[in-house]
């Protein structure tokens, strides 16, 4: 029904309005906190609650404004707060502020537009120290904090606010004075910053330029920011996995309450978690409280400025105010007591550099380099590297890759020439650049430079062109592939791959297109897949499978299928496995997965047995695409029986994890193919890291043996080419695909190896990356700023031997991972009264061994699997450190450790065949 009122009843209705006994409501209110108002009617008497009921506020009244020659006094409190999440108890860093704040009209035009001075006064300010003490002490006596004369100064020049019925429209102020007392006077303006009507908008505070949603309730409004949508000029950077990043959970939330057109008070918190993706326990948590509350009647104030336009009534003012940005300007902490690149040149011949990757004093020595070498000048970096011995420029040279500072890349520059330099330095030179986690385009041109036009040794080439892959798609994923220097990157592989006439180069350029992963090299990627020799498809083939399932289209897989079920030509048992993991692995249609296990009835024992088994990994893996079509087929009795998987085969596959935490799931997976014989043909050992959805292969090595049948006296099956004898080693760290290694081929080169065995091992890999590098500076609204830096510098060194025995008829396989992380996680706050920083320090070190054995002079032939865990030492330090004035202090908790040494146990059979086998060797 419409609700028609004549001109007299409107008028009652206002009179009426007024008049509502709001009595119990106004003497409540002093003592309800700001954002803190509830306005529950069972409250109030029956007859309150009932003119409660029929009250609609007026948006009039939530339209806030101020009069003219009015001197308004509001009392403004600050408390910000940073603790390690790691303490039973709170424990970190503490400030508290309270000032008066003065603001008045100056002008207003007749569009509605005002312009407000905004003044601090009496800023008065604790901060409570952390000393050094035990881990259940109390926290210390709160301490003044005192500004310089010149700081106090700056603070108390007003600042001038174009503001239209709540929003500010522009902020103008002395663009000379200090960035931390501009700050903070940005946040205090940003408590002015409010609409008076429910939505959703986008508005610009200290924060940044943030999406806010207002909701109106009577005479509170509530803002809820989300700042992780907020804009503000690109400061910082992260690693382009996810999983070595930081976790961000940034909720605020502001309350206002306005009463007869004027802001009475506001209540604005914000908090901060924030902690390494891999390990959520060393957080840090920030929270920000801001108040500011009217606390008495107007007084006279000064008169209104006259002028007929803003620019006008600003030049009128005196102070001749420059207009600033309200988001909060970044600044940068001049670190005193660094290490710099400098000094350590001075006293060079008395310090040593680490080389054992496997020692957490290492990783931390690498840390120290890098941030010595974003600092230091180009003629510093190219000194040093001139006047290490030899065995220091390998870890010399990695951190200078990581540090990525225009004077090392400068300094790298004119220090390698790929004409002279050992073969072993290129190559480390090349895979520090390939294993960069969040890589520049200067040190893709760098890479291109240096091997453009040269006659290279081949295994320098071919390094170069895997690291060019990796280079070109962690640039990619920052959304750079328009860089000029990407495309001349992408148009080196191409070319590299087209102009390829023998095998070798072929797969090599086929690897670096997996590296890259661009979707645009998927057509290339099949042709060679479809119509390449047997080396060719299976690098085409890996290549595929590394990337996302978004990028395996209904064409790659009409692809696959033709290859799994060999519907052109014949292909090598082991592509044909890659094909039908392809399609099992990427959201597969239920036919796809029904045919792949019905063609198992017609393959070969070994290969059948390695597939079914990999279809009921598939079943037990949460994660998997797959997942609920394996188990729906799997329901079906005539597919999913005895006869069907109970294969004869000794080929396995299997997953299982490693470690579970809070943050990360580890696991660990082996896929061993065997021949009719017994012999091995392909092994697949990798370790897989989970963590906040993100999936990462951390470490894949691949021992691969072909041509072994003639040598055992098997028959090929029909139309299947024989392969050259040949035994080989793949590895892929990080996303990184390697170069592959071989150990022989041809039966000449095998007899040789055999004979002139020197029992030594081969490196893998060996040496430091930085795995962790992120930056991040977080504008609060209050206006301080705190800044996160995480770093984790990761040593390596992993080594695999095969061994073969021909008379012994054994077969030794052993994979030798040993490795260090040191992890650095801290928080700086910066403001005029305080600088503090909470940093999480973390080490470990650890050691795997993975040892296959093979006899295969018994029939069935004897396997025994071994992977173990050497004793795992740790150790962590929390630090808190506090600036206030001229008194400084540090406080520092830790705590060591290590886990036991352990052997997982694989499965039941695999241990009784270990003891028969182990027991054999003592004898």
């Amino acid at each position: 029904m419409k609700n028609n009122c004549s001109k007299h009843q409107l008028q009652n209705l206002k009179i009426r309005t007024v008049l509502i006994p709001f009595s119990e409501l106004l003497t409540a209110f002093p003592r309800t906190m700001p954002g803190e108002l509830s306005l529950s009617l069972s409250q109030y008497p029956q007859s309150t609650a009932a003119s409660l009921q029929h009250f609609h506020l007026s948006p009039g009244n939530l339209l806030p404004s101020f009069q003219p020659r009015s001197l308004y006094h509001y009392q403004y409190s600050l408390a910000v707060q940073l603790q390690h999440t790691s303490t039973p108890s709170p424990w970190g860093a503490r400030l508290q502020a309270e000032a008066l704040i003065h603001l008045q009209r100056l002008w207003r035009d007749p569009g509605g537009d005002e312009l407000l001075q905004l003044q601090i006064r009496d800023l008065k300010a604790q901060h409570q120290p952390e000393e050094e003490r035990s881990q259940d002490s109390t926290g210390g006596s709160p301490v003044e904090v005192a500004l310089s004369p010149e700081a106090q100064a700056e603070l108390q020049q007003p600042v001038f606010i174009s503001w239209n019925s709540g929003k500010v429209k522009a902020f103008y102020g002395n663009e000379a004075e200090n960035i931390l007392i501009s700050n903070l006077k940005r946040g205090i303006t940003s408590l002015f910053q409010l609409q008076p009507h429910a939505g959703t908008t986008v508005e610009e505070d200290a924060s940044g330029s943030c999406q806010v949603t207002y909701t109106v309730s009577n005479h509170s409004i509530t803002k809820t920011k989300d700042l992780l949508s907020c804009s503000k000029p690109k400061s910082g950077f992260t690693s382009m996995n996810k999983i070595f990043g930081v976790e961000w959970q940034p909720p605020s939330r502001s309350q206002y309450v306005v009463r007869d057109s004027l802001l009475q008070s506001v209540l604005a918190e914000e908090s901060h978690l924030v902690a390494p993706a891999l390990r959520s326990r060393s957080g840090i948590k920030i929270t920000s409280r801001q108040q500011l509350q009217l606390v008495s009647p107007a007084t006279p104030g000064l008169a209104e400025v006259s002028g007929q336009s803003l620019e006008d009534v600003l030049a009128g003012t005196g102070a001749r105010p420059q207009p600033l940005g309200m988001a909060s300007l970044p600044f940068r902490r001049l670190c005193t007591h660094c290490p710099t690149l400098r000094a350590f040149l001075q006293a060079f011949d008395r310090q040593r550099v680490r080389t054992d990757t496997s020692k957490a004093a290492t990783a931390w020595q690498f840390q120290r380099f890098i941030q010595m070498f974003r600092s230091a000048k180009k003629s510093d970096v190219l000194q040093l590297l001139r006047r290490a011995p030899e065995e220091a420029r390998p870890f010399l040279l990695e951190a200078a890759v990581a540090a990525q500072s225009v004077g090392s890349l400068a300094a790298l520059s004119d220090f390698l020439d790929f004409s002279q330099e050992p073969k072993s330095l290129l190559e480390k030179f090349l895979y520090a650049a390939a294993f960069s986690p969040r890589p520049s385009g200067e040190l893709l041109q760098l890479v291109l430079d240096k091997l453009d036009g040269r006659q290279l040794a081949p295994e320098v080439w071919e390094t170069g062109i895997i690291a060019m892959g990796s280079l070109v798609g962690k640039l990619c994923q920052q959304k750079l592939c328009g860089l000029q220097v990407v495309e001349r990157g992408v148009e080196t592989i191409l070319r590299g791959l087209g102009g390829a006439r023998e095998e070798p180069r072929v797969v090599v350029s086929l690897l670096a297109l997996g590296n890259a992963r661009l979707p645009e090299s998927i057509p290339t990627l099949l042709e060679h897949a479809e119509h390449g020799p047997t080396a060719v498809t299976a690098a085409a083939t890996s290549a595929l499978q590394r990337f996302p399932a978004a990028h395996i289209s209904s064409k790659v897989k009409q692809v696959m299928r033709r290859i799994f079920h060999q519907k052109r030509k014949s292909y090598d048992k082991t592509c044909r496995l890659a094909a039908a993991e392809i399609l099992l692995d990427n959201h597969p249609l239920p036919m796809d997965v029904i045919n792949i296990l019905l063609a198992t009835t017609e393959m070969d024992t070994e290969v059948a047995t390695f597939l079914l088994l990999k279809v009921q990994s598939s079943l037990h893996d949460h994660h998997h695409l797959a997942r609920k079509i394996l188990k729906e087929i799997m329901g079906d009795p005539r597919i999913n029986n005895y006869n069907f998987f109970s294969k004869a085969g000794i080929s396995s596959s299997f997953s299982g994890p490693l470690a579970v935490t809070q943050d990360l799931t580890s696991t660990f997976g082996l896929d061993l193919l065997f021949l009719e014989g017994g012999f091995l043909r392909k092994s697949i050992s990798h370790f897989s890291l989970l963590s906040h959805g993100q999936r990462l292969r951390a470490a894949q090595v691949t021992f691969e043996a072909q041509g072994m049948e003639s040598m055992m006296g098997e028959n090929l099956s029909e139309g299947e080419e024989e392969p050259e004898l040949m035994a080989g080693m793949a590895a892929t760290f990080f996303d990184v695909q390697l170069r592959p290694v071989v150990f022989f081929q041809g039966y000449t080169d095998l007899m040789a190896k055999v004979l002139l065995s020197t029992a030594e091992p081969t490196s893998v890999v060996r040496g430091n990356l930085l795995l962790m590098d992120h930056h991040q500076v977080i504008p609060l609204q209050s206006g301080l700023q705190v800044t996160l830096k995480l770093q984790g510098g990761l040593g390596l060194d992993i080594s695999a031997d095969m061994d073969m025995s021909i008379w012994e008829q054994e077969l030794k396989t052993s994979v030798n991972a040993r490795g260090s992380l040191a992890m650095d996680f801290q928080a700086e706050l910066d403001s005029p009264l305080l600088q503090a920083t909470l940093r999480s320090q973390t080490e470990v070190e650890t050691s795997i061994h993975f040892d296959t054995k093979l006899r295969f002079s018994s029939s069935p032939v004897l396997m025994c699997l071994q992977l173990r865990e050497e004793q795992v030492p740790y150790r962590k330090v929390l630090t808190v450190s506090q600036t206030a004035g001229s008194r400084s202090s540090t406080a520092r908790r830790g705590r060591r450790g290590a886990v036991p040494s352990r052997e997982f146990a694989l499965h039941q059979t695999n241990s009784k065949v270990c003891n028969l086998l182990l027991a054999a060797e003592k004898e």
